[in-house]
């Protein structure tokens, strides 16, 4: 492609900056070429996405809705991000880990065909990006291009999709998302036409586009109206019709006149293939004498055909097609074509973003084409062309089934064209004016390099994420502190004090002088003032992390009863592994200055290299406090095989500043057992005989002696009953269901227990069952008596639950005892 201004701009803009782009330009313009070009040179990392299967397949990638799971039907501002009350759960998908570490390392998101995404389509887009990125910016900081032409096929919207969406934007097309609107973005129109030649069709063909036409080009069209032609197959005329029916049946009636026999050629579909993105029939049927088109560029060194060219079947050869094209002197054999269904993946060597082949597509490339409908023509290129538009029903049909033609003579018109067939949405009017008026200047480019720098940068030196996780832990491990032992919560509170000051500070008094450097006068990359201050800041802040975060990270000790909070403890530390593991490795990316492509890289691939986190496994945490560790250590497993045995929690049996205590005091009669906080008649009663065996175990296997112990009379060990524990975990303040997890019972199973104390007086009825129905279900016991629940239940109804008459049933039971 020669030199183009647009296209060199475009290119730049994409490549140094990250402003949100829409590439547009009449059909014919070299959209689709930039892209492949983008594809093939870009270091940045990108996906390429488009609203439509076949659109999908053509531009090397995959659907919007595959890419992002996105549902198909309306989506309303804050679904994704679940901050609307009215979106359904359904509505709300769930991410594998590999698609999250994609999008967190995305720099640049492709759009193809944008006129038919809409505009809460592109918002959906932008909330998941923010959901896995940076929130706070639009499309989560990721660049956008937007490649297609407005004055083309418009989205798709129901009256009924719209009935709701029209409460949230002006109109159905992208331009009216609010991600674009609170976006930086420019928009560049390629000017220079590559299809057509012929400057007085690129005339006609502009004022259609802005719904301007003159007498003087409806004119000339008109003298392109023969509703009586009639070409034969070898002149190579395709028919453009606005509805697939019309297409379809304008085909099987051609094939039908053949009197040449049918041949049928069925397609190999390999791996995930979905069939709307099949670009021609599975099932192909063919008959020699019918005319066909080419749906794909020739794969061999000869390039003898590409998508669009149109031909005649001239004969059939054990492994081929012989097609007879106008203009060439010999029949092209048509081999069978492969195309392929992609998956964007990380590959784990190269942490690269890579096209995974997931599916294969293979046959002839060839389709029945004496007609196909405007919406499927859309990208292609046809010499001659019989346009049927008079039924043209969406706006841009007509624009696109003519701007298909090569030339004015190659272009047949069956129908007239009436002015209202000629339909352009005032809105997309308007907004094609205001990009015509305001092209980006070479300035902006420059400006926009420069903002994109102070973004990297900035980020660089904000810590304001892992100060947030920070901050969260030292919280609850200060507001936890008696239930740990070790020393997790002085290394956090004396590392986040030092960070907020040695860091978090540092780095915003660091600020000012990173934009003064990035908008000043000279170039960044030559700033040699700039780059050493980036250079001695990134060994600064690479030593400070090591020293306040990393090194706590990996060297720590904690235990504590409570799994809750060792839940929420593992969580924070597991965040801050991660965003510390990030923020390390690109701050080290830059000791020896910043440079835009090696930063870029750096940082996509630590998002997505595995770090592993792993909770310090469970083990006895050596407080300087504990005289005694090896007791400590047999009192822990004694708690926790007998926390087994009776489906209790190991902090019921006895707390770990409990067995610390005992550890220390090694009590060996009941009465210096009482002197162990959280020990008091009961638990003696149940645990007292067996602890003081292991103190006693303990004292003379280490030759301590029994400091003037009378040894009381042995007293076997009562066995806890476990109604009774059930009864304690509610007398402490829990309800069923926190017991019943707890204990991994059935919350029927704690109703059971506790309807038994009820019984016997010591919980009060009125705490389970309501007054009034107390009343109602005795009425019912009197009639039906006590010994069974269901005839009271079933006069009673589902306004009465099972559990509500068991208490009432053990109330009256030990009423009558």
């Amino acid at each position: 492609m020669e030199s183009n201004s647009q296209l060199e701009l475009a290119h730049k803009f994409v490549r140094n900056t990250n402003t949100t782009i829409f590439l547009t330009g009449k059909a014919g313009t070299g959209k689709t070429t930039f892209l492949k070009q983008l594809k093939a040179e870009l270091p940045k990392r990108m996906v390429v996405v488009a609203p439509t299967g076949v659109a999908a397949i053509n531009a090397g990638g995959v659907t919007i809705h595959s890419f992002f799971q996105l549902p198909f039907g309306p989506i309303l501002p804050g679904q994704i991000l679940n901050e609307n009350p009215n979106a359904s759960e359904a509505s709300v998908r769930k991410y594998r880990k590999e698609k999250i570490n994609l999008i967190k390392s995305l720099d640049l998101l492709i759009i193809d065909e944008i006129s038919m995404v809409r505009a809460d389509l592109l918002d959906g887009i932008d909330e998941v990006l923010r959901k896995f990125k940076n929130r706070n910016l639009p499309f989560g900081g990721v660049q956008v291009l937007m490649i297609g032409d407005l004055q083309q096929l418009p989205p798709v919207v129901k009256n009924e999709e719209w009935s709701l969406l029209s409460q949230h934007y002006d109109t159905a097309f992208f331009f009216s998302s609010r991600a674009f609107r609170s976006s930086q973005h420019i928009s560049i129109e390629l000017k220079h036409v590559y299809r057509q030649k012929d400057q007085d069709f690129i005339q006609i063909l502009n004022e259609i586009r802005n719904n301007h036409l003159s007498q003087a080009s409806f004119k000339e069209l008109e003298k392109r109206y023969l509703p009586d032609f009639n070409p034969k197959n070898k002149d190579g005329y395709i028919t453009l019709t606005t509805h697939n029916a019309r297409a379809q049946k304008i085909n099987e009636e051609q094939l039908e006149k053949l009197k040449s026999k049918t041949e049928s050629f069925g397609a190999r579909i390999d791996g995930q293939f979905p069939e709307y993105s099949y670009p021609t029939d599975e099932d192909l049927k063919l008959k020699k004498g019918a005319q066909v088109m080419f749906v794909k560029n020739d794969s061999s060194p000869e390039k003898l055909y590409f998508n669009g060219k149109i031909g005649t079947v001239i004969g059939f050869e054990e492994d081929a097609i012989l097609v007879k094209c106008e203009d060439d002197h010999s029949e092209i054999e048509v081999h069978p074509e492969e195309w392929q269904s992609i998956k964007y993946s990380i590959n784990q060597e190269s942490k690269e973003i890579q096209e995974d082949v997931v599916g294969q597509f293979t046959q002839y490339p060839l389709k029945l084409a004496w007609a196909i409908t405007i919406h499927k023509s859309q990208g292609l290129t046809f010499d001659k062309a019989i346009i049927d538009a008079n039924a043209a029903f969406a706006h841009g049909q007509v624009y696109v089934a003519l701007s298909r033609c090569k030339t004015l003579e190659g272009l047949v018109l069956k129908s007239k064209l009436s002015e209202s067939g000629i339909i352009c949405d005032r809105s997309v009017s308007q907004f094609t004016q205001y990009i015509e008026k305001n092209p980006p200047r070479k300035e902006q480019l420059e400006i926009a390099k420069r903002s994109f720098q102070f973004q990297l940068l900035e980020e660089l030196f904000t810590y304001s994420d892992l100060y947030r996780v920070y901050r969260n832990i030292n919280k609850q491990l200060q507001d936890n502190l008696k239930a740990f032992q070790g020393n997790l919560p002085e290394k956090i509170k004396a590392g986040f004090d030092a960070f907020q000051t040695e860091i978090l500070s540092v780095a915003d008094k660091f600020m000012p002088s990173l934009k003064r450097y990035c908008f000043g006068d000279e170039k960044l990359d030559d700033n040699k003032e700039a780059q050493e201050r980036i250079k001695n800041g990134c060994k600064y802040f690479t030593d400070k992390l090591d020293q306040h975060l990393i090194s706590i990270i990996n060297d720590h000790s904690f235990e504590t009863d409570n799994q809750a909070i060792e839940k929420v403890i593992n969580e924070y530390l597991k965040q801050l592994h991660e965003l510390s593991h990030v923020k390390l490795s690109c701050v080290k990316s830059c000791v020896n200055g910043f440079k835009l492509d090696h930063y870029l890289d750096i940082r996509a691939k630590a998002h997505l290299e595995k770090v592993r986190f792993r909770a310090k496994r469970k083990r006895d945490v050596v407080d300087e406090n504990v005289e005694h560790p090896t007791l400590l250590r047999k009192l822990k497993n004694w708690r926790k095989e007998l926390s087994e045995n009776i489906n209790a929690p190991a902090y019921m049996i006895a707390s770990q500043r409990s067995l610390v205590d005992i550890a220390n005091m090694l009590p060996c009669s009941a009465d210096q057992l009482k002197a162990v906080k959280g020990f008091g008649k009961k638990k003696i009663e149940r645990y007292g005989g067996e602890l003081i065996k292991l103190v006693m175990e303990y004292r003379q296997e280490k030759g301590l002696g029994m400091l003037n112990f009378t040894p009381e009379p042995e007293v076997k060990p009562k066995k806890p009953n476990t109604k009774e524990v059930s009864y304690d975990m509610y007398s402490e303040g829990k309800n069923v269901r926190e017991i019943a997890a707890l204990r991994n019972l059935s919350q029927t199973t704690i109703e059971s227990h506790l309807a038994h104390y009820v019984g016997l007086g010591m919980l009060d009825l009125k705490d389970f069952v309501e007054k009034k129905k107390i009343k109602k279900i005795k009425e019912q016991f009197k009639k039906h008596g006590t010994d069974s629940l269901n005839p009271v239940k079933e006069a009673l109804g589902n306004d009465y639950s099972y559990s509500e008459l068991r208490y009432v049933q053990s109330f009256l039971r030990n009423s009558k005892e």
